[in-house]
């Protein structure tokens, strides 16, 4: 059995904030900071809750809300290692991930291989399982005019021990 899941996840740029911009789990040369209760991971948020919404277990903040302070400035790492447990937990695999980072600067292309890696290691999947794209706003709204990022994911997840459907 085949579970779709998709989700969007999105930070304000902030120059009163000391974060670093950070996604997939990469610290991104930038003249902007993040907004946000935890890290801020765009990537990570929309991946973790894709999973979530592909099993039916609500969302990101239902699982790890951000008014809780046990998650104020956590690492968004400590999101995906938990999902992964929870994948394991409920018998499911990873098909495949397809991201895309909404960014008008700066380019995401030379930090996607490593994002990919990261991502990889932590779901123990391979990394030709993972697509990342990025692309800009051309000056137009929030994202064009870098007042900040987002990023969406669709995820395919396979119970491991579905029963097989068997089509006459």
């Amino acid at each position: 059995m085949f579970k779709i899941g998709q989700s969007r996840d999105v930070h304000r740029f902030s120059t009163e904030s000391n974060k670093p911009l950070i996604i997939g789990m990469v610290e991104i040369d930038s003249e902007f900071n993040i907004e946000a209760h935890s890290d801020g991971d765009v990537l990570i948020h929309a991946i973790v809750e894709a999973i979530i919404g592909a099993m039916g277990l609500g969302d990101l903040g239902t699982l790890f809300p951000d008014t809780s302070k046990e998650y104020l400035n956590i690492s968004s790492v400590f999101f995906l290692k938990e999902i992964k447990k929870i994948i394991d937990e409920k018998g499911y695999s990873i098909n495949n991930i397809d991201s895309t980072i909404h960014i008008e600067k700066p380019m995401i292309k030379p930090y996607v291989n490593k994002m990919k890696k990261n991502i990889a290691d932590v779901l123990k999947i391979d990394e030709s399982c993972i697509n990342i794209k990025a692309t800009r706003g051309e000056k137009i709204g929030y994202i064009g005019r870098c007042e900040g990022v987002e990023a969406e994911c669709i995820v395919l997840l396979e119970k491991k021990d579905a029963p097989k459907i068997v089509r006459l």
